[in-house]
């Protein structure tokens, strides 16, 4: 299992939360339903797959206003285009009639956005909720915080706008309360931050009472951040998560069964989807020479020091620890795949890889997938003599290296021929 230590973003030297190999996706409407059952006020909604569904749940929200939003894991949607010709993926109304002719040009249509490929993502789901008037924003989030080896609750009276920016220009703005993995969050924590964030009176014991359960909806699915903007609050007197997003923690798939089978894949890559099959971590990019390495340090050493001899990176493929022959074969076979690799380059690092066991691994994928392109091949480490002799004995034609600067030379050299 690899795990990234991603800083965090109020500038807090402690904070970081986990980023797992993989992400699980949820939309929109799931992680409601989930801060719902946790007794955390959301905005009333239903789910609707069809137009019809969407005039019917507008029927019984029965809303001064409503808000049709398509479900999507890319950001932007509000500015973005439908095929169909519908601008935005999120529009409000009083009308619920409205809803339906919205919803029919939303659904079965791909919605395009900043965070989209540039053929967009079709709907197939959209979340009907009431709206409601948002008369002050906060910001508020549970994560983990390595300092007090536990979780940290982070807030701002600043709320519905980039955080980072609040934390770069007013980081007296930024407040910090450490949890007890024991105790959980105290009373007087849950009240002392509701007042941090600018809640008076019974508002503030209303916030406090959303912050507790937050936190429990933090431990009940096991995740590693939950970040909610705005934490805001309505005219009426109600405190509302109108936006959240929370991270889960993949180690706990194996008791959080009902939360990863909701892990909506629809929209992912097909090529980090099957490599993840393999437990192979890939990002494709725009270049044309590919990356095969062991662990994610040493892929963005490779990809940078391809680019600064000239050439540019197809991929980021990371092979990760217990590597078997088996993940080398098919790793290749995801390489050979895209059009646009032009040489390949592998860089590996054996220290719990074993040197051997990739030199076996490329010699199987060369012949049997029949290798077309230059491929560049760097050792060091755990048996990497035995493995020189595997690759120099197997006869193929395979330019070895003699260190990374080396390998990228030859290989940029290779696409050049």
């Amino acid at each position: 299992m690899l795990l990234v230590y991603t800083t965090c973003h109020y500038n807090c030297e402690s904070c970081t939360w986990l980023s797992p190999r993989r992400w699980l996706n949820l939309q929109e409407y799931q992680s409601k339903k989930l801060m719902q059952e946790s007794g955390v006020a959301v905005q009333r909604f239903y789910v609707a797959d069809t137009a019809s569904e969407a005039l019917e749940a507008a029927k019984r929200l029965n809303a001064k206003e409503i808000v049709l939003k398509a479900q999507i894991l890319a950001g932007g949607r509000g500015k973005g285009v439908f095929d169909s010709g519908l601008k935005g993926g999120v529009h409000l109304t009083k009308d619920p009639a409205v809803v339906g002719e919205l919803a029919s040009k939303m659904l079965g249509f791909n919605l395009t956005t900043k965070q989209t490929p540039k053929e967009g993502v079709k709907v197939k789901t959209v979340m009907v909720a009431e709206a409601l008037d948002i008369t002050r924003e906060t910001y508020f989030a549970i994560l983990m915080d390595r300092s007090c080896n536990g979780p940290v609750m982070v807030g701002s009276p600043q709320g519905g706008m980039d955080i980072e920016e609040v934390a770069a220009s007013t980081p007296e703005l930024i407040f910090k309360e450490a949890i007890d993995i024991f105790e959980g969050v105290r009373d007087d924590q849950a009240l002392r931050m509701a007042a941090n964030l600018g809640f008076k009176g019974a508002l503030q014991r209303q916030a406090a009472d959303q912050i507790k359960r937050l936190y429990d909806l933090f431990l009940k699915v096991d995740a590693t951040q939950v970040e909610v903007n705005p934490l805001g609050e309505t005219p009426e007197g109600q405190v509302v998560c109108f936006d959240a997003k929370i991270n889960f923690d993949d180690n706990a798939e194996f008791r959080q069964k009902n939360v990863f089978a909701m892990d909506d894949m629809t929209e992912a890559d097909p090529t980090e989807m099957a490599a993840a099959k393999w437990d192979l971590k890939y990002i494709g990019l725009d270049g044309n020479i590919a990356c095969f390495v062991n662990g994610a340090g040493l892929a963005m050493a490779t990809c940078d020091i391809i680019d600064l001899h000239g050439g540019k990176p197809a991929n980021f493929l990371d092979l990760g620890g217990g590597v078997k022959e088996k993940q080398v074969y098919e790793a290749f076979k995801l390489l050979t795949a895209d059009p646009k690799v032009e040489a390949i380059l592998v860089n590996i690092f054996g220290g719990i890889v074993n040197c051997a066991i990739i030199a076996n691994g490329i010699t199987k994928a060369c012949r049997e997938l029949e290798l077309k392109v230059p491929l560049v091949v760097r050792l060091e480490g755990t048996n990497v003599h035995e493995a020189k002799r595997i690759l120099t004995e197997s006869g193929l034609p395979i330019l070895a290296a003699d260190d990374l600067d080396d390998a990228a030379k030859k290989a940029v050299a290779a696409i050049k021929k």
